[in-house]
């Protein structure tokens, strides 16, 4: 008697979801980490700016109610100056520790095993004449004609970060 032997893809397709299980459970731990250092980031930038704001309503109390008035003006603009900057700031050093993070998975032992899983996900998604290459960064990149897919890790990160969306402006919304 002769048995059917399943399709390879079937025969791999529980492997594949251990992998992508793997991956997103992973990205999830990331996306997370980054979101607390976001969240004490954007704590101190609201402190500074409250603590701003308040000597510049201290310092215009103090002169005459003309000088008072420009004080105040330039203090908002100031503390609104700092708000701006720190929330770039906390988004920059988001993008930044969720780059070294996502990065620092190069040095992991299950990095070959993420490597393989990337290399082949690219090349399903650029299609079957697809060249696969390693980039010195971490990840893949997968060309085909017309298509190019991008599974780096700088390109995950980036994208983590940009997945969060309106999550990361209520990190510094009161």
């Amino acid at each position: 008697m002769i048995g059917v032997v399943p399709a390879p893809a079937e025969a791999l397709a529980p492997v594949r979801g251990r992998m992508l299980a793997a991956a997103s459970a992973e990205a999830g731990r990331i996306v997370a980490q980054a979101r607390i250092e976001a969240a004490a980031l954007v704590t101190d930038a609201h402190r500074r700016a409250a603590e701003t704001v308040a000597r510049a309503e201290a310092q215009g109390r103090a002169d005459s109610a003309a000088a008072a008035a420009g004080a105040r003006s330039r203090g908002h603009e100031q503390a609104t100056a700092i708000v701006l900057g720190a929330r770039h700031e906390a988004l920059e050093e988001l993008r930044g520790e969720a780059l070294a993070a996502i990065t620092g998975l190069r040095s992991d032992p299950g990095y070959a095993r993420l490597l393989l899983r990337l290399t082949a996900m690219a090349a399903r998604a650029a299609g079957p004449d697809a060249t696969v290459t390693v980039q010195p960064a971490g990840g893949v990149l997968a060309r085909s004609t017309g298509v190019l897919v991008d599974v780096t890790l700088p390109r995950l990160a980036g994208l983590a970060v940009d997945a969060l969306g309106d999550q990361v402006r209520e990190l510094w919304t009161p």
